[in-house]
């Protein structure tokens, strides 16, 4: 049968030197000729010429040794065969300009991404240790090496001492610099503004009713070595509610799936996508399951079995899996998808379904339905309290009455005041009730959601704050920044003093 290191032809043709370009770019092979797609023996009347013939003409079009010998079957027919036998090269091959590559049983023409994969590999480079132009660390924001180096010590990956340098010094101890230049990986882990280099470089999350109904979504950029904490940081705040309940005085928060299975399947896309392809990462948030896609490549050899069980750790990007790891993000070890198993096992939930294909990578875990974000939530006389979190509607007021949490539209109410046997008007799904409180704890900002709130904290502690600055430490774009910003100045909270570029914003 043919396979991958086995073609079968019945008679040569010179468009067979394909077939030897693609064994050469992959594994290897054996191309047999005087065989049918049966592999049934129908022999060559010309085999003494070809076994004088092809090895000149191997030679002269790809520059390649290969073995070519003449098989005489004595069992059956005493027909005779060529086999030509093909080592693998350690240089990329061409024939007539193009590139092959052999897959399965199949020879492919290689353009675009795959075919930098294969110049790249041949020479012993991976994407991320390309050399990039026109850029110095002196460009970059200090604030993700601080992160870097806050987790690495955290983690006990590194000592204070080892990271106690300059940003410059970081790049070249990480093994990030080549000669005078930075490498890709660099880019990405640090640059707060990564897509000017690589298109996609972020993550798109969508909560959906159904495949085709989308009910809002959003995007999260910057540095690649941020944005798993911002994303589950995103999830777990506006797409996720929570059950809470109490243990004595203990407030307990379930939802719909382990942080841990959650985390480790975003690391593993952030770390082990393939970014040449200008696709981002995305998540899309069902009431019953959350998956994840991105796109990837895995080593050859390497099945959707293997990936379920324990294997060798062989990153796609081993210079970016090397600072996650020496932040203490991720181990080394191939476990990732072990663990994500075992941490939804262990709450009572399915495996999660794992599908690999040609040239991407998708995981989705099944969830606690009750407990995902619904749109337009109402309580509906559950003992549940709803944590919401959600950047277009109001901020959540708690009151304790039957551990609901729900919006309150408007309380003229002392803030911070304990009240007796107030009637409060609230926003329950129906037209209004009154319910008595014992207490009612109101934000300073009625009216003002929790990523607006955010902002003013940035602007009280630095008035020069941009809004670049901004996206990157609340993890939303720069546009749903500036609109936030001009809600808020309609809303009389900030104004702005002096010019654009040299003023500051005070918070009224």
């Amino acid at each position: 049968m043919e396979n991958q290191k086995i073609e079968w032809k019945e008679s040569w043709r010179d468009e067979h030197l394909k077939w030897i370009c693609g064994f050469a770019n992959a594994q290897g092979g054996v191309l047999e000729i005087g065989r049918n797609d049966k592999g049934e023996i129908v022999g060559l009347s010309d085999a003494k010429k070809l076994l004088e013939e092809l090895p000149n003409k191997i030679r002269t079009t790809m520059g390649i040794i290969a073995d070519v010998n003449i098989v005489r079957d004595l069992k059956q027919s005493g027909k005779e065969y060529i086999t030509i036998s093909i080592p693998v090269q350690h240089n990329a091959i061409s024939y007539r300009g193009r590139y092959y590559y052999r897959s399965g049983s199949t020879n492919q023409e290689l353009t675009g991404f795959p075919l930098d994969e294969l110049l790249l590999g041949k020479y012993g480079k991976t994407w991320d240790s390309v050399p990039v132009p026109r850029i110095k660390a002196s460009e970059f924001y200090h604030d993700t090496f601080d992160i870097f180096r806050k987790k690495a010590i955290a983690s006990g990956r590194l000592a204070k001492e080892d990271v106690n340098m300059s940003d410059e010094e970081l790049f070249k101890a990480l093994k990030l610099t080549e000669g005078d230049y930075l490498l890709k990986a660099g880019v990405l882990l640090f640059h707060h503004e990564p897509e000017n280099w690589c298109l996609g470089c972020y993550v798109k999350i969508g909560y959906f009713k159904t495949a085709a109904d989308l009910i809002y979504q959003d995007e999260i950029g910057g540095p690649i070595l941020t944005i798993p904490d911002k994303v589950m940081d995103l999830i777990y705040t506006k797409y996720f509610k929570g059950l809470i309940h109490y243990e004595g005085i203990q407030r307990v928060d379930h939802y719909p799936m382990p942080r841990d299975a959650l985390r480790e399947a975003i690391l593993n896309a952030v770390v082990h996508r393939s970014y040449e392809t200008g696709n981002p990462i995305q998540i899309r948030v069902f009431d019953d399951k959350v998956c994840i896609y991105n796109s990837a490549r895995f080593p050859v050899g390497i099945t959707e079995k293997d990936l379920q069980n324990a294997h060798k750790s062989q990153p796609y990007n081993p210079l970016i899996a090397n600072v996650f790891f020496r932040s203490g993000q991720i181990e080394a070890w191939g476990r990732g998808i072990e663990k994500i198993k075992a941490a939804c096992v262990a709450v009572g939930l399915p495996e999660p379904e794992f599908d690999v294909t040609v040239d991407g990578f998708r995981v989705c875990f099944y969830t606690h339905k009750r407990v995902v974000l619904e749109e337009n939530d109402t309580v509906n006389g559950d003992n549940d309290t709803v944590n919401k979190g959600d950047d277009t509607v109001n901020d959540t007021v708690n009151v304790p009455v039957n551990e609901i949490s729900v919006g309150v539209n408007e309380i003229d109410v002392p803030v911070n005041v304990p009240v007796n046997n107030i009637s409060v008007g609230v926003n329950v799904g129906v037209n209004e009730i009154s319910v008595g409180v014992n207490e009612i704890n109101i934000g300073v900002n009625v009216g003002v959601n929790e990523k607006q709130q955010k902002i003013l904290d940035l602007m009280v502690e630095n008035g020069a704050v941009t809004a670049q600055e901004i996206a990157d430490i609340v993890g939303i774009t720069k546009r749903r920044v500036e609109s936030n910003i001009s809600d808020l100045k309609k809303l009389g909270k900030i104004k702005r003093e002096g010019a654009d570029k040299n003023g500051k914003w005070v918070v009224l």
